[in-house]
């Protein structure tokens, strides 16, 4: 009867076997194995299935109403995924200031007041409310991190610090709600691999002076309430600029400037981990350049590094990479100074700006030369240093680099050319 059917609807005789292959191949329709229970509808269905070739896979389960997958095997794709996971295994190259960010709090160098306090804490003391002041890149944001990891451990220093800097929103808006809220929350003095705990959260505040001063007066009531679960750090450049009612209530460390033997150490140290070739003459230069930031030696060490290719380091290419003027420059521009020609004078300061020498720069290095030239007495030094002063005022608020370095340049001429 069933074999009847078909022939009728598709004009032509298909043989039994094939339907009972197909039927029992692609279960399309349970029904159909009692062909008395089959409708017309499905038997035209079954019928046309039962007329594409075996090979076309794809129409039948399209009719079907499945989708076709194009994607190898689920353990195809797994095998694949681990062996590309395993090539991409390599070290990413990371920035070698993050790499040699202090781990602990007795790797952080030269601050000693603070690693006492610090370890006392570690020790199972409790920990005052902090401020930390001081120069750039001497390690004050490095220091408060490596304590809290040491603190809390690496599986809760995620969820027991909050640390905001100015890259963040820091309105009073955000003091009164995701520092008030974050400070209000209570943890429990147990850590998962059996170590003791302190039963509070750390706030570290970075970079605290460009808050403004109603989101710092904010705070003040925050640190006194929450005293009992939060304990605040804020990290800062300049002190003056933190409002009195907040560094009252925090207990105040001055970051000095790193030490030339501290920062040359430091320096030898990464170079031999990182096979840099270059000399203690080098290593000391880079530290001149620095001005006490290691952060600023590191990153120039490694710009350097980058520059050679493995070959040695020397001052040229350290004073090509800090962007320090060479000392022959700031000779010549003394000379045209001395000669009396305003003429000269200013085709030499236009050679520099050409150059691309930053005037901010020159200022800087002018002013030790001048602090440092015995030549000169007391009253031409004064004299040159106040003006060195305005035009560095001057320049931080965006005036004309060339016309605050000729009025600069014809101070100093004024100076060398007069008898005194």
């Amino acid at each position: 009867m069933l074999s009847a059917l078909f022939q009728g609807h598709l004009g032509h005789s298909l043989p039994p076997g094939r339907i009972c292959r197909s039927l029992e191949g692609e279960r399309i329709f349970p029904a159909l194995q009692d062909p008395g229970s089959t409708s017309l509808l499905e038997t035209v269905h079954v019928a046309f299935l039962l007329a594409i070739p075996q090979g076309e896979v794809t129409m039948q389960a399209f009719l079907k109403g499945t989708s076709v997958s194009t994607k190898p095997p689920l353990k195809d794709r797994v095998a694949a995924t681990a062996g590309s996971s395993g090539e991409n295994k390599k070290a990413k190259p990371v920035p070698w200031v993050e790499k040699y960010r202090p781990k602990c709090v007795d790797e952080v160098a030269f601050q000693e007041e603070v690693v006492a306090v610090l370890k006392k804490s570690l020790e199972g003391a409790d920990l005052p409310n902090l401020l930390f002041y001081g120069p750039p890149g001497t390690g004050k944001t490095s220091t408060i991190l490596a304590a809290a990891r040491e603190l809390f451990g690496p599986e809760l220093f995620r969820l027991r610090v909050l640390e905001l800097n100015a890259s963040d929103e820091r309105g009073i808006q955000v003091v009164r709600e995701k520092v008030k809220n974050f400070a209000q929350l209570t943890v429990s003095g147990s850590r998962s691999d059996g170590k003791p705990c302190p039963p509070f959260k750390i706030v570290i505040l970075d970079e605290a002076d460009s808050m403004t001063s109603a989101a710092q007066a904010a705070l003040r009531r925050t640190m006194e309430k929450e005293s009992k679960t939060t304990r605040f750090c804020l990290i800062c450049n300049y002190v003056s600029r933190i409002i009195e009612p907040l560094t009252s209530r925090c207990s105040k460390f001055r970051f000095k400037p790193l030490s030339d033997k501290i920062q040359q150490q430091r320096l030898l140290d990464i170079a031999d981990k990182e096979h840099v070739k270059i000399s203690n003459e080098g290593i000391a230069y880079l530290v001149k350049v620095s001005e006490g930031d290691l952060r600023k030696a590191i990153t120039f060490l490694q710009s350097a590094t980058r520059l050679t290719g493995g070959k040695e380091i020397t001052e040229k290419v350290i004073t090509d990479i800090a962007g320090v003027i060479p000392a022959e420059t700031i000779d010549g521009l003394f000379a045209a100074c001395q000669s009396g020609s305003f003429d000269k004078l200013e085709g030499v300061v236009k050679n520099l700006i050409d150059e691309g020498h930053a005037a901010t720069q020159l200022v800087n290095q002018l002013h030790d030369v001048v602090v440092e030239n015995e030549n000169l007495s007391d009253k031409q030094k004064s004299i040159m240093t106040e003006k060195l002063a305005e035009v560095d005022k001057c320049l931080a608020d965006g005036a004309d680099e060339h016309l605050q370095l000729i009025s600069l340049c014809a101070t100093v001429m004024q100076q060398l050319t007069q008898n005194c």
